[in-house]
C-alpha cells in the first residue's frame, strides 16, 4: 500500500513542476526573455501547454477576471496538494 502512496506523491510532486515550469515558460516568452521560434522552446512550451491546458482550462473558467493575472495554477497546485493529503489520511491511516 505503501508503495501505491508513493508513486501516487510522486506523480502529483512531478505535475506541480510541470505546472511551474509551465508558468515560468510563459513568463519567459511575454518578457521577450526567450524566442518562442527557438524549436526547442517551441517543443517545451507545446508540451507544457498540452499536459497543462485540459486541467486549467476549467479552473479558468470558473474564475473571475482578474485583470491579466493568472491565478489558475496556484489554484490547481492548492488543490493537488490538498488531495494528496486526503488520500495519504485515508489509506495510511487504514
Amino acid at each position: 500500500m505503501y508503495s501505491l502512496l508513493w508513486l501516487f506523491d510522486t506523480l502529483i510532486t512531478l505535475y506541480v513542476w510541470i505546472l511551474i515550469a509551465s508558468a515560468i515558460l510563459s513568463w519567459l516568452v511575454a518578457f521577450n526573455v526567450v524566442n518562442p521560434h527557438n524549436p526547442f522552446v517551441r517543443n517545451l512550451g507545446e508540451f507544457l501547454w498540452r499536459v497543462t491546458e485540459p486541467v486549467l482550462a476549467p479552473i479558468r473558467r470558473l474564475l473571475p477576471n482578474l485583470g491579466g493575472i493568472d491565478v489558475s495554477p496556484v489554484i490547481l497546485i492548492i488543490l493537488l496538494y490538498f488531495v494528496r493529503n486526503l488520500v495519504f489520511e485515508f489509506l495510511a491511516g487504514a
